[in-house]
């Protein structure tokens, strides 16, 4: 369909009797998912959880205290998907009482065990000991739980030698989480990082994600754009992507996470709100606004005879579609972070 002189397809959205998926949410029941976020106390924890839900800057972190046995705090995420984060204390009299006393409710019906490492703990022996206690615990009460180990504090490691010590910890991890398998990310409040490993996480527990990201790359072929990416609008964790081309940078994803959730906090001391942004240069046009009531969208596009106004038109055509979609009745499902 031509617009405006050029030649590039429109978006239109499918009429409500042909929507063909749900987004987050449909009328089958989700039982409710546990996941656990564990580590030795000063590893980390509270700080990346702040970051990622409660809207701090990596240098606003150092006022917080340690976790006092267990901290609660809810936070919706995509729309009926509630996160309930249990932030797990790392003191040694808290971490024994989880795999005692409180084993079978701490361990039982897990669907994700969230593991934070400190790189450069003086008590590896310990870590690796609470972490084995952990793997345990979770064999006997949930083994098909998913595994995640953040090696943390990375920033801190001299930068020729992140790289090897990484590894090191990554092998030793998958050696004592035998016969489970475990993800292991390298992590710092300082980087991009954090984003990454967050979003990879977060991406496991999105129901019907598959079906989300069918619809994402129907709207990008559609528009003729390179590549479309969808972020949650609260954390800006990316969530769902689709490329036409391939792109250089494979940490590009969670570098715009950091970056503009950085410049969404600076706009909101200014009394202000950042709803969306335009980049152009030589090379490609990338658009960034508001897309449903969860999601900002980003819009990769490197073809110049297409103007920014179409995009905008397309952008703001989908958004009717995709809106139709997390609207779909259905439970509200919570995920328990424990």
């Amino acid at each position: 369909m031509c617009f405006g002189g050029f030649s590039s397809k429109m978006f239109t959205p499918r009429e409500p009797g042909r929507t063909c998926c749900s987004v987050v949410a449909n009328s089958s029941v989700f039982s409710p998912s546990q996941v656990l976020l564990m580590g030795k106390s000063g590893s980390g924890k509270t700080s990346m959880r702040s970051i990622i839900f409660a809207n701090y800057i990596a240098r606003d972190t150092r006022r917080l205290g340690a976790t006092i046995d267990v901290e609660h705090s809810h936070v919706r995420f995509l729309g009926n998907l509630v996160l309930n984060l249990w932030d797990c204390g790392g003191q040694d009299t808290f971490m024994e009482n989880y795999f005692t006393s409180q084993r079978d409710n701490i361990f039982r019906n897990v669907e994700v065990l969230i593991y934070v490492f400190d790189v450069e703990s003086r008590e590896l022996e310990k870590d690796m000991h609470y972490y084995q206690s952990c793997l345990e615990a979770i064999l006997q009460n949930s083994p098909d739980a998913k595994i995640f180990c953040l090696v943390h504090k990375m920033d801190l490691v001299q930068e020729d030698q992140r790289d090897l010590i990484f590894k090191e910890r990554e092998e030793d991890l998958k050696r004592l989480s035998r016969p489970l398998e475990c993800v292991c990310f390298r992590t710092s409040i300082w980087d991009e990082t954090l984003y990454k490993a967050w979003s990879s996480i977060v991406y496991q527990l999105i129901p019907n994600v598959q079906q989300l990201e069918m619809n994402l790359r129907n709207f990008a072929q559609i528009i003729e754009a390179d590549e479309v990416l969808l972020f949650e609008r609260a954390t800006f964790l990316v969530i769902s992507h689709y490329q036409c081309k391939e792109q250089r940078d494979v940490h590009r994803f969670e570098k715009i996470s950091n970056i503009i959730k950085q410049f969404k906090l600076s706009c909101s001391k200014l009394a202000a709100s950042f709803q969306s942004m335009e980049v152009r240069n030589s090379n490609f046009a990338a658009f960034i606004d508001i897309f449903t009531s969860n999601t900002y969208v980003m819009v990769v596009m490197s073809d110049p005879s297409i103007p920014s106004a179409a995009t905008l038109i397309n952008i703001r055509n989908a958004r009717k579609h995709f809106e139709k979609l997390e609207r779909v009745d259905g439970p509200k499902h919570s995920l328990l972070m424990r």
